[in-house]
């Protein structure tokens, strides 16, 4: 039985890596999907092919989550691509995905890496949620995406990880201030995966890969399908009593 069935989900930076992989899961549950991505419409049009062969419906957006000035326009589009091909007005689950990560030390950051993981890690996801909320449904779902690194430190992830721990507390006073729309909000936080973004810095560092297998309980790195059924999860009615809270999925790091 699939789960999402009628469902429209808004996964941004779904046309690559954990996002691809979680709009890939709820399509498998039945959900429609609206794939953003940020510069790479070929990969975004894959992705939607993916979903389509699914037997479910997609529709790609290209989306700069670190610039807020572009939102309205966004959504205007979104509104009328729900009209267009599912003849509503709103969706129903939201995932905040899309991001970068940066490893600099803190007495070697600038302001520049700092500005841009604020813009794309914090601030992004926080207007594309308030500007999401007159689309969203009532008893709908929000999923934000956190790291393993807002719990435990690995030095050089200081800014990026500080960011990760804005987007917890700000899931925890949304789930507060949507509890009487029965929306629910929870964040995600993976950790190690070997998706595009990290694909670099494990292949040129084997050592990285051992010590992080070697902290993990289940002995690996993890792998973007290892996040997408969560996401899937909790997006679900079989989580609906689940709310404002931190899930890591990271096969048990530093424990």
């Amino acid at each position: 039985m699939k789960t999402l069935e009628n469902k429209i989900a808004l996964v941004t930076g779904s046309s690559r890596g954990l996002g691809k992989e979680m709009a890939i899961r709820l399509a498998r549950q039945g959900a429609d999907i609206l794939v953003t991505y940020n510069s790479n419409k070929t990969q975004a049009n894959e992705t939607v092919s993916e979903i389509e062969a699914l037997g479910q419906k997609a529709v790609a957006f290209q989306l700069n989550v670190g610039d807020v000035s572009t939102f309205d326009t966004f959504f205007s589009d979104v509104k009328n691509a729900l009209q267009q091909h599912w003849n509503v007005s709103n969706f129903d689950i939201l995932v905040n995905n899309a991001g970068i990560i940066a490893h600099e030390m803190v007495a070697e950051t600038s302001e520049a890496t700092f500005d841009s993981l604020m813009n794309i890690q914090l601030k992004g996801p926080f207007f594309i949620t308030q500007k999401a909320l007159t689309l969203l449904n009532d008893g709908g779902r929000i999923i934000n995406v956190s790291t393993g690194l807002a719990r435990f430190s690995i030095p050089g992830y200081g800014a990026y990880a500080a960011m990760k721990s804005g987007i917890e507390t700000l899931t925890r006073y949304l789930a507060k201030e949507l509890g009487s729309r029965q929306i629910t909000v929870n964040t995600i936080a993976p950790g190690a995966i070997n998706t595009d973004m990290n694909k670099a810095a494990l292949e040129n560092n084997p050592e990285m890969e051992k010590m992080l297998s070697s902290v993990t309980a289940l002995g690996r790195v993890g792998v973007a399908q290892d996040i997408g059924g969560v996401v899937a999860f909790l997006a679900s009615e079989d989580a609906r009593w689940i709310n404002g809270q931190r899930i890591e999925a990271s096969g048990g790091m530093f424990l």
